[in-house]
């Protein structure tokens, strides 16, 4: 692996043969400017060759041995099953699952929530985007099906978000997660008229474990205060993106 400080490593008891880890803007890449320098986003107005040459140097500074699948986020609930797939194209999804081995999946962020699955038994992984759209939506409850195993026998992992003191939403988020679930309201903190502080890493966990499951690990991060990774609401409309990763080795 290249330089310890450019990539984090979950701490969660995963089993043995899954592996799983997260970029920063200090991993082994050319971008510049707003985007510098290891912006893994292609839809973010990088160059394109910039892009290119930081996804090249994933699979070798991870040690992987195939590269990793791409997604074209669309704040949805859509998953993909990479093992159905014949082609190198990025499918139209927010969260992806494979059992097979030496499969990486990737999720791209900048203040959204990713969030990593595996079964207890490692046979199967899964990734997941969650911004509030699509964490209100189920997009992990999604992700979460097509492992196809009892959620009892899954663990998830929450990776680096925007932090409940940096994220003021207005009423329509909040109303929105009240609709489904009422006592989604501790997740909610008023500041001015209007608005509240959103926990979104709460939130998640609260899903996660009304659906059953147990194990749900990390959390802590806040992307907007963190300068290691690219923030949205930091950084305006050209933040680049970090990568969350995770794959079977064995």
């Amino acid at each position: 692996m290249s330089s310890p400080e450019a990539w984090i490593l979950p701490d969660w008891p995963a089993p043995a043969g899954v592996r799983a880890a997260v970029s920063t803007r200090l991993g082994p890449g050319v971008s510049t400017g707003a985007w510098g320098r290891f912006n893994l986003g292609a839809r973010c107005g990088d160059l394109a060759e910039a892009v290119a040459a930081n996804r090249a140097a994933v699979r070798p500074a991870l040690g992987l041995a195939g590269d990793p699948r791409w997604l074209q986020q669309v704040h949805g609930v859509d998953v993909v099953d990479v093992d159905r797939l014949d082609d190198a194209q990025e499918p139209r999804a927010d969260a992806a699952v494979t059992h097979r081995v030496r499969q990486p999946l990737a999720i791209l962020t900048a203040d959204c929530l990713p969030v990593l699955f595996c079964t207890t038994d490692g046979r199967g992984v899964a990734a997941a985007h969650a911004g509030w759209r699509g964490l209100q939506a189920g997009v992990l409850e999604a992700a979460l099906n097509a492992l196809q195993a009892p959620p009892a026998q899954v663990m998830a992992w929450l990776g680096p978000c925007i932090g409940k003191a940096s994220y003021e939403v207005g009423e329509e988020v909040r109303d929105a997660f009240l609709a489904v679930d009422a006592g989604a309201n501790a997740g909610f903190e008023p500041t001015r008229p209007g608005h509240w502080l959103c926990d979104l890493a709460w939130l998640a966990r609260r899903r996660l474990q009304a659906a059953g499951v147990a194990q749900v690990h990390g959390g802590g991060f806040d992307t907007r205060t963190d300068d290691r990774f690219y923030s949205y609401r930091r950084d305006g409309a050209q933040s680049g993106r970090f990568a969350s990763l995770i794959w079977r080795e064995a």
